[in-house]
């Protein structure tokens, strides 16, 4: 063999060994990223952004949230090329460790957002405007939330945070013991006022006796108005819009001849044993009292749900009847939202997942209820009705996170078996036909008044329960609470939240 050719094979040879090991790299690494062997997998898990969602949580964190997850991930890889990280904290500690988490730069892509802190998050910096990524990523958002609704969240005239689909106004009134009200033939329909809410409650009083009481407020820490008040709070209640317009002349309420009227009728209630004596200060909850007979009723904001959670959440048939119809303020709209927090650095690949959130079934009933099949199978004939595996109950389920208020679209979601199976379809109807407060979209930012507030809040906070419960004689505390409102600046915030209405209307064309 002559040199030259011997030259030539130990070239091959080389270049043959080289290759091998290029190959023998690219393979090891191919398994390590993909984890099934596939070239075409390792480019998508190579190229894919991870996003992390951060929300609230009550309670713990189910077992099978990473198997959910991990479902979640197939969809959004094969339709965003995204993987997603849920990051769940509990809601005691929310605004502490997410402040901390804005404040440190930590990752965070996608937020859930309160109505109760958002002018504040913006006013801080802490939230992207999302007016051209909804444009260019956010499809299926658009096509699903109402021009005006969506348009409630504009800060300045840019989004800054979107509203999750859900029950975007509620009406107000009592839910009722349905047992009570077939056995003294209430009609339900008949209740339009409080006038003929007090026949009601007297009828059962005299029928159940005094041991019975028969209506509280809808939660412990909340008074009859909070559910019954005929105006829109415009965020605070710190000068409100009587009858949802008044031509967006701002009042104080709290010294207005309707104030004083509603709380010497619920004063009356009171003494006459409609209303529990220790209805201030009671921790029970209204299921506990109306399961123990100890109250018919109690008062509640409502929509088309109420019925079946109420009925839920108390363990026995309960009836609501509406005083005030259906009505959307900012305050609806705005309570439950998703924002782009600054941290993130993947703002259109977060906006891509979060149209998904909005518009894709499967990732909503994923979060929603979990695997088919593990956690849920579908009633035999319904497409949309859900019930537990053979086997599988709410004691020992592996997933069980009812927010389906808090995830995007809501009405993407199944429905559990026993409540209404077209419960989405009346929650559009709702939506679309409510009543909308002319200040809706207007958001207060208290910050020039900041002082004046804290002040106004700390009065509010003493004085409030016990005169919107009855439990105190309003001709002698109504005097004391609103002069010390005005002593401590209510009316320097009601002049500066007029302003910026003032200011609010005219940007936004608004008579």
């Amino acid at each position: 063999m002559n040199k030259s050719l011997i030259k030539m094979l130990s070239l091959l040879l080389v270049c043959m060994i080289v290759l091998s090991a290029c190959g023998g790299n690219n393979s090891g690494n191919t398994n390590d990223t993909s984890g099934n062997g596939g070239n075409e997998g390792n480019d998508q898990n190579a190229d894919a952004v991870e996003l992390t969602v951060v929300l609230p949580v009550s309670g713990t964190v189910s077992k099978d949230m990473q198997l959910i997850e991990d479902e979640i991930n197939k969809i959004a890889m094969e339709k965003i090329q995204a993987k997603v990280k849920f990051l769940h904290i509990s809601f005691g500690d929310w605004e502490q460790q997410t402040n901390l988490m804005y404040a440190g730069n930590e990752k965070m892509d996608l937020i859930w957002i309160s109505g109760s802190s958002y002018t504040n998050n913006v006013a801080k910096g802490q939230l992207q405007a999302m007016d051209d990524l909804l444009a260019n990523h956010g499809q299926g958002i658009t096509s699903a939330i109402d021009e005006g609704y969506l348009n409630a969240t504009k800060v300045g005239g840019k989004t800054y945070a979107i509203p999750t689909v859900r029950d975007f106004a509620s009406s107000t009134g009592v839910n009722m013991n349905k047992a009570l009200v077939d056995k003294y033939n209430i009609d339900v329909n008949a209740i339009k006022s409080l006038d003929d809410l007090e026949k009601v409650l007297r009828t059962v009083k005299e029928g159940e006796g005094p041991e019975m009481y028969p209506l509280v407020p809808g939660a412990n820490g909340r008074t009859f108005l909070d559910d019954l008040g005929d105006f829109d709070t415009l965020s605070d209640s710190i000068g409100v819009l009587p009858n949802y317009d008044n031509d967006l002349k701002i009042v104080n309420y709290y010294e207005t001849p309707e104030y004083a009227n509603f709380l010497s009728k619920i004063r009356g209630w009171y003494l006459d044993g409609l209303i529990p004596k220790d209805v201030a200060t009671s921790q029970t909850s209204r299921a506990d009292l109306i399961k123990a007979n100890e109250t018919f009723a109690y008062s509640a904001k409502q929509n088309p749900m109420t019925k079946g959670s109420e009925t839920a959440l108390v363990g026995m048939e309960m009836e609501p009847a509406e005083i005030v119809p259906a009505v959307a303020t900012t305050g609806s709209v705005t309570g439950s939202m998703w924002a782009i927090p600054v941290n993130s650095t993947v703002p259109e690949k977060a906006m891509d997942f979060l149209n998904l959130m909005y518009s894709d079934k499967d990732i909503v009933n994923l979060y929603d209820w979990g695997i088919e099949g593990t956690h849920y199978v579908k009633v035999d004939g319904s497409e949309n009705v859900i019930t537990y595996p053979e086997g599988v109950d709410s004691a020992n389920i592996g997933y069980n996170m009812p927010l389906g208020w808090m995830f995007g679209n809501q009405l993407l979601s199944y429905v559990k078996q026993g409540n209404d199976p077209e419960i989405w379809t009346k929650m559009k109807e709702f939506n679309d036909s409510a009543n909308r407060s002319k200040a809706l979209g207007f958001l207060f930012d208290a910050t020039p008044v900041k002082t004046e507030y804290a002040a106004v809040t700390n009065v509010i906070t003493q004085y409030k329960i016990p005169l919107e419960t009855g439990s105190v004689d309003p001709e002698d505390v109504l005097p004391d609470f609103i002069s010390k409102l005005k002593s401590a600046g209510v009316d320097k915030i009601i002049a500066e939240k007029q302003k910026q209405l003032d200011e609010w209307a005219q940007a936004n064309g608004i008579k």
